[in-house]
């Protein structure tokens, strides 16, 4: 699908609701989508515990939390439009349509493992298989880096990136996530590759995570010390969103899916490093940017250094615009049913 952006429509200004299950990359996906919709969010986070936690996504909500009466975290009332992702929400959005109806549109975010119908709208990236009229894709997943936010961002660009030579690289370091396994060999191929690029007189601006070995942090410290670098590993102050928006190009583990994602919202070059392992829905995700012209493999030292440059991917505006149509249409369709926002 190819988005364009919104215009003026009857759910922009309404309040979604984002049922979470209080991790950040899901509630980073809905605010997207909201954003992209102008909408104001309204967070219900949700912990199920004992066997309503083990049932998820499949069983149902706590009696004790009194789902839908006066003074429970859910109840009337409901809104236009709510979104879930995770398996613990699930439950909450099912409860929700059951007693909303058609007054609230609902969507999912991620496969729920329960099926198309558990939603009014379900988007899942290309690179899972499930499929319905009611599921739509995305080449990559929703996130905040709206256009708008990357240009604000640009606006300003911190003293410390300033500083740095051109061409400036962000280099987004992961680690092992039970897919990709970080041999000594990778690591030492991506120290390589790192100290390659900052002996070129490349401006670095380098971010690990938690998962990052400290093995691997510390030979990326090394490699780039004395050169044009700036290394962030925690703390305060995160530089990521400025690493993002003035990054001229990027270089990025392949176990970074949701980092690759923002990244490709910029249209500049990205270098995927492969460290051993992987499985098949990474394989499908990176061989599907790969020829969309988004990424490369990063070169050999001392090799060439090609740039390219692609459409900007802002799977949010997409998914946004695909809501708009469907909810408009079912309003439409059934005048008495569903709720006519105020204007």
């Amino acid at each position: 699908m190819t988005a364009s952006p919104l215009d003026d429509h009857p759910l922009a200004g309404q309040t979604a609701w984002i049922i979470s299950d209080g991790k950040a990359g899901h509630e980073a996906q809905c605010f997207g989508v909201v954003e992209a919709l102008g909408q104001k969010a309204e967070v219900k986070r949700v912990a199920p515990s004992g066997v309503f936690k083990w049932m998820a996504p499949w069983g149902p909500v706590a009696p004790r939390e009194r789902f839908g009466q006066p003074g429970a975290q859910f109840a009337p009332p409901w809104p236009v439009i709510a979104f879930a992702t995770g398996r613990t929400t699930i439950p909450y959005l099912r409860a929700l349509r059951r007693l909303a109806g058609f007054k609230t549109y609902t969507v999912i975010l991620m496969d729920p493992r329960t099926g198309p119908g558990t939603a009014d709208l379900i988007w899942v990236p290309e690179h899972d298989r499930l499929r319905g009229l009611n599921v739509i894709t995305t080449l990559t997943a929703p996130h905040r880096y709206s256009p708008q936010r990357l240009e604000a961002l640009r606006a300003h660009m911190p003293a410390a990136i300033a500083a740095l030579p051109q061409p400036r690289v962000a280099c987004l370091i992961g680690g092992p996530n039970g897919d990709y396994t970080y041999s000594d060999d990778d690591q030492s191929r991506l120290v390589a590759c790192l100290k390659d690029f900052a002996h070129r007189g490349f401006g670095l601006m380098i971010t690990t995570s938690r998962r990052t070995p400290e093995k691997l942090a510390a030979g990326i410290k090394d490699a780039v010390r004395d050169t044009n670098a700036l290394f962030w590993d925690g703390g305060e102050n995160n530089p990521y969103p400025d690493f993002l928006a003035h990054a001229d190009m990027f270089l990025i583990t392949a176990d970074s899916v949701s980092m690759t994602c923002e990244a490709a919202a910029t249209g500049r070059p990205i270098y995927i490093f492969s460290p051993s392992g992987g499985g098949a829905k990474f394989d499908r995700f990176h061989k599907a940017l790969a020829e969309h012209g988004v990424t490369r493999p990063p070169p050999a030292p001392g090799s060439e250094i090609e740039t390219w440059s692609y459409r900007p991917l802002h799977s949010a505006d997409v998914i946004a615009s695909e809501i708009v149509r469907r909810w408009t249409k079912r309003a439409k369709m059934l005048p008495g049913l569903v709720s006519a926002p105020p204007r």
